[in-house]
């Protein structure tokens, strides 16, 4: 076990020391391989605590507080969201314009087609009609023309839900203003990456695709067929995430608008890209009104207290070696959160 104290006072170790306890037992009950967890409170400083393996096949690694982790869809928030709203800014993306402003192909052949009136609020709240899950890795894997497939093709239309494509098609807006074939051409961010070492990178899945164990390049089969794109693919470490989190907590990662807006809601469970509060959120029930949250598949996650001026993410390697097994992460995310906000 790994552990750093950093500049936390009593109150807010005890804190951890609650919030940490059902990591530990999901880790020796072997729910999960291992975890790190990290809080943040501007007034009482943070704390960050390693445990477990990072690996256990085909050899075994422990987890450590520098290890790294495929952040899977935090990457939406944590890039996607964060440079769209810098766009929004600058004045290039007005939220209320249809995507297809900046992304002119975009069922090129139908200029009556629903695809074209889909604006960038939309995508960014999950309030647009794409189904929530498409295998469009077994399309091809010419990252060119699946970018050409997911453009043009006609897609099914149903009721608004957590759909990949919005931010799939947001990264392809971010590729096409900066002139690259893909994100990865982009800069991640300061302590991310879009791959890493994998001697210091979590394991995620033995993968039927791919017909080997993921360490170090994304699990995210889509993402990987695409090169690169909006919705998974960054990597970072659990310091990397806390600076992130501070950042918009002390106002200096984002303009006042752009938090504002991450912290303005669309729906009963979204703001501006991220999730915010609602009956049985993963986030537990004794956050604060102001909080704002993303998951991530392979095991992560993100929480923001903004009237409570405090962070907690739990990263874990839930779909190491096999996403197909019960982990109870919902579970464990909710009752670390709760534990993190009891009063």
């Amino acid at each position: 076990m790994a552990e750093h104290l950093g500049t936390a006072d009593a109150g807010l170790a005890a804190v951890f020391e609650r919030a940490f306890a059902p990591l530990e037992q999901a880790v020796e009950a072997k729910r999960i391989p291992g975890g790190v967890l990290g809080i943040i409170d501007l007034k009482h400083g943070r704390m960050t605590r390693a445990l477990g393996s990072a690996q256990i096949m085909p050899d075994q690694r422990p987890m450590t507080l520098d290890t790294w982790f495929d952040l899977a869809s935090l990457t939406k928030v944590i890039f996607t969201t964060t440079r769209i709203l810098k766009l929004v800014d600058d004045g290039v993306v007005d939220l209320d314009a249809p995507v297809a402003t900046l992304l002119p192909d975009f069922r090129q052949y139908h200029a009556d087609a629903w695809e074209r009136k889909i604006t960038f609020r939309q995508c960014l709240g999950h309030q647009t009609p794409f189904p929530g899950v498409e295998p469009i890795y077994t399309y091809d894997r010419d990252p060119d023309l699946l970018r050409a497939f997911i453009l043009q093709r006609e897609w099914r239309a149903g009721p608004p839900v957590y759909s990949d494509i919005n931010f799939i098609l947001l990264g392809f807006v971010l590729e096409r203003l900066a002139k690259v074939r893909t994100v990865r051409e982009l800069d991640p961010g300061a302590g991310f990456a879009w791959s890493s070492d994998p001697q210091v990178t979590v394991a995620t899945e033995d993968c039927a695709f791919r017909h080997r164990v993921i360490c170090g390049d994304v699990h995210d089969e889509n993402c990987y067929a695409l090169q690169g794109s909006g919705h998974a693919g960054l990597f970072g470490t659990v310091a990397s995430v806390l600076d992130f989190a501070q950042g918009l907590l002390d106002g200096t990662g984002a303009s006042e608008q752009a938090i504002r807006l991450m912290r303005t809601p669309l729906s009963n469970k979204r703001t501006h890209g991220w999730e915010h509060p609602f009956d049985g959120w993963w986030g537990g029930s004794l956050c604060s009104g102001d909080t704002i949250g993303h998951t991530g598949f392979t095991g992560t996650s993100l929480l923001i207290d903004f009237e409570r001026g405090r962070a907690v993410t739990l990263l874990t390697n839930r779909v190491h070696p096999t996403r197909h097994f019960d982990s109870g992460i919902l579970t464990l995310r909710q009752t670390v959160c709760d534990l993190f906000n009891q009063p």
